[in-house]
């Protein structure tokens, strides 16, 4: 089973989109720096997060939606099976496994691991 855990937005202005989000959900975020602030609502997180030049080796900073399984390399290859692509296959990072695709109209979708 698949759960959405995470929206994530990438900006230049991540106190103003902090601001936009506090106003419009009524709460302070749950957790914040100078780069990013994360809120919660019904348990899943909306992580705003700068935007990067990404280097050698790291993951584009594009807005996504994040979904967590059990098992990342058991979903990917029943995924891989059904016919889709994978963009980065399973591998581990600081926040644990995932593995990204793109949807049809090239939206980033990240499968992870579901602590």
């Amino acid at each position: 089973m698949k759960r959405l855990v995470e929206i994530a937005f990438f900006s230049d202005d991540v106190e103003r989109m902090a601001a936009h989000y506090e106003r419009l959900l009524g709460a302070e975020p749950v957790a914040r720096s100078e780069g990013m602030a994360i809120f919660m609502v019904e348990g899943i997180k909306i992580f705003i997060h700068r935007k990067y030049e990404p280097g050698p080796g790291d993951l584009p900073p594009e807005n996504h939606i994040a979904f967590a399984v059990q098992d990342v390399d058991v979903v990917c290859q029943d995924l891989l099976q059904s016919g889709l692509t994978f963009e980065t296959l399973p591998q581990d990072y600081y926040w644990g496994r995932s593995a990204y695709l793109r949807d049809p109209d090239g939206h980033l979708v990240e499968i992870t691991h579901d602590d």
